[in-house]
């Protein structure tokens, strides 16, 4: 080796150590971080212009065996594998195969998008992707120690794809929308979901510690989910996995986000062209009118903040699994940070570490302020007092459905033959009729975990109150029709 390469090194590692240096202040908040909230592992990757300048793992990837977490350890992404799948949806739309205005049902099979609201064609794959379809909220655990898998994803279309809303209505976060794009991504390219990203995604973006799920026989690689008491969690999966299901190194992820910055790295195909990019990024729904500044392009949260800065990002959350990926394009900057320890009863592993990253980056960037939805919950509508009858669909039967709201201060509700309960917390908000009682719905999933609530959302159209109650316990949301008649 000669003394000009020699010399070469030393520099790049000066420039390397100099770099990390920077970001003193991040390890001392990520090092708080796990000892206030019992956090077992940390990994971030900061980039910016186009490379990684700071990437580094803390705590254990599983802390049984003494495997300490490294930056290509493989973590669970949770919803973070929403703005992955997206991608792996723009390939396809790049090359002609979908066109984001179309109907999703055009590529789906048997099963399709119930549009008990609006005009099911109005669902369009951008709607699904930008959370305006009309779904509902939905996730469904499936846990290696129970003796239940997964269902096909035509059957959960054909029991939870009700919209409640007619598509354009209203911004509703669905994990099943994503779980349905993840349906299209295999139903249009003839390959498996898994396989497709594997081929199309990670392969070409040089992801190598990257996958959908995780093969049995490269679980002990991963980083193993613990809960709010350091417990191990068991494997799980979903019914949703193009919203949950993908794995990825927090180094694979910054390459991720470098890809959608358009820094066109070494070792890297373009995928996706800088226009198709650029459709992603581009928010074409906002939250609510409290909240304009901030919505959802393709994948991506996309937020204009009050510091100035535009950002695309997305977090997740779920037993064992803490997750966020951010990006500011004007600035050419992103950071990735990923936790093995989950959100549960006010822990959260990520924003403040995401700030700190920024902040040593952009001196202009300001702490992040946790969402807070607006405060205009309001008394039960008048118009709505009275006796209703209808019928709530659970996808494997029909069952009678009775609110009694002639009383707003002890509404109650009766599902079948049931006795009545209780609506607790009941209230308005943006025209919806919520609140939750306790009652049983006899189907398959609920029987799995029966510690449940009923979840309201109904709202007045015409002389209907319509709507979603939803089964919702610790590990599922489960989404019904509602339908009911005021005598």
């Amino acid at each position: 080796m000669t003394l000009r390469i020699v010399a070469v090194l030393m520099l790049l590692s000066q420039v390397e150590a100099a770099s990390a240096d920077q970001f003193e202040p991040v390890r001392e908040q990520i090092r708080r971080t796990m000892a206030e909230q019992n956090v077992v592992s940390i990994s971030v990757a900061v980039a910016s212009g186009g490379r990684i300048v700071w990437e580094e793992s803390f705590g254990w990837a599983d802390k049984e065996a003494r495997v300490s977490a490294t930056v290509h350890t493989p973590y669970s992404l949770a919803s973070v594998s929403k703005p992955v799948t997206a991608t792996g949806l723009m390939v396809l739309v790049e090359r002609g195969r979908v066109d984001l205005d179309a109907p999703v049902n055009r590529y789906l099979g048997e099963a399709k998008l119930h549009a008990w609201v609006g005009e099911g064609d109005a669902a369009t794959v951008r709607r699904v992707a930008n959370h305006t379809s009309g779904l509902a909220e939905h996730r469904q655990f499936f846990f290696a120690n129970e003796p239940y898998a997964p269902p096909s994803m035509d059957e959960t279309i054909r029991r939870y794809a009700n919209l409640i809303s007619a598509p354009g209505e209203q911004y509703r976060y669905s994990n099943l929308g994503y779980g349905i794009l993840d349906a299209v991504i295999a139903r249009v390219s003839g390959q498996s979901y898994q396989d497709f990203m594997q081929r199309e995604v990670f392969a070409p973006l040089g992801m190598n510690h990257s996958s959908v799920v995780v093969a049995p026989d490269a679980q002990a690689s991963q980083a193993v989910r613990y809960d709010e008491t350091g417990a191990r969690i068991p494997f799980y999966d979903f019914d949703h996995r193009g919203a949950s299901s993908v794995y990825a190194c927090v180094h694979d992820l910054a390459r991720f986000a470098m890809f959608h910055l358009k820094d066109h790295l070494q070792g890297q195909r373009a995928i996706l062209s800088d226009v198709s990019i650029d459709t992603m990024h581009r928010r074409t729904s906002t939250l609510s009118a409290a909240e304009s500044n901030k919505g959802f392009g393709v994948g991506w949260g996309v937020v204009d903040r009050p510091d100035g800065y535009h950002v695309i990002s997305h977090t997740g959350g779920m037993p064992g699994v803490a997750t966020a990926v951010m990006a500011v394009p004007d600035e050419d900057i992103a950071v990735a940070v990923l936790s093995n320890s989950g959100r549960e009863r006010g822990r959260d592993p990520t924003t403040a570490i995401v700030d700190a990253a920024m902040h040593q980056l952009l001196p202009r960037w300001t702490k992040t302020v946790p969402a807070v939805s607006a405060a205009n919950n309001a008394p039960v509508a008048s118009e709505l007092q009275g006796l209703w009858r209808g019928s709530l669909h659970t996808g494997q039967a029909v069952l009678p459905l009775q609110l009694d709201l002639r009383d707003p201060a002890a509404i109650r509700i009766r599902v079948g033959d049931q006795p009545f309960t209780l609506v607790e917390d009941a209230h308005m908000h943006d025209g919806w009729l919520h609140g939750a009682a306790v009652g049983e719905l006899g189907t398959e999933e609920t029987r799995r975990f029966p510690d449940y609530k009923l979840d309201l959302a109904l709202k007045l159209r015409g002389s209907a109150l319509q709507g979603s109650i939803s089964a919702v316990g610790n590990h599922f949301s489960l989404n019904h029709w509602a339908e009911l008649r005021k005598e």
